[in-house]
């Protein structure tokens, strides 16, 4: 019985570091225009509403419902506004 559950607990540690990566990843976003990633956070959702509202004088609605023509839009205006916070 030992052995199965240390089997198992090591088996459990073996995998823990790929679910942390993938999980990890979730929120990282391939901008292929300008071929970098970006890391989806509070401050990218900060923008991400400012450009809508401001910039685009549309209604917020959720990263994932955008379309790709929109999220090509936003990382380009990114781009040209990096300081912006």
């Amino acid at each position: 019985m030992r052995r199965i559950l240390a089997a198992a607990f090591l088996g459990g540690m073996l995998f823990t570091p790929m679910t942390r990566q993938v999980r990890a990843d979730e929120h990282r976003y391939y901008d292929r225009d300008h071929k970098d990633y970006h890391e989806w956070n509070e401050a990218e959702e900060r923008a991400y509403r400012h450009w809508l509202k401001e910039e685009r004088h549309r209604e917020y609605h959720d990263w994932n419902h955008a379309n790709a023509r929109e999220r090509r839009d936003y990382w380009r205006w990114r781009h040209d506004h990096k300081d912006w916070h």
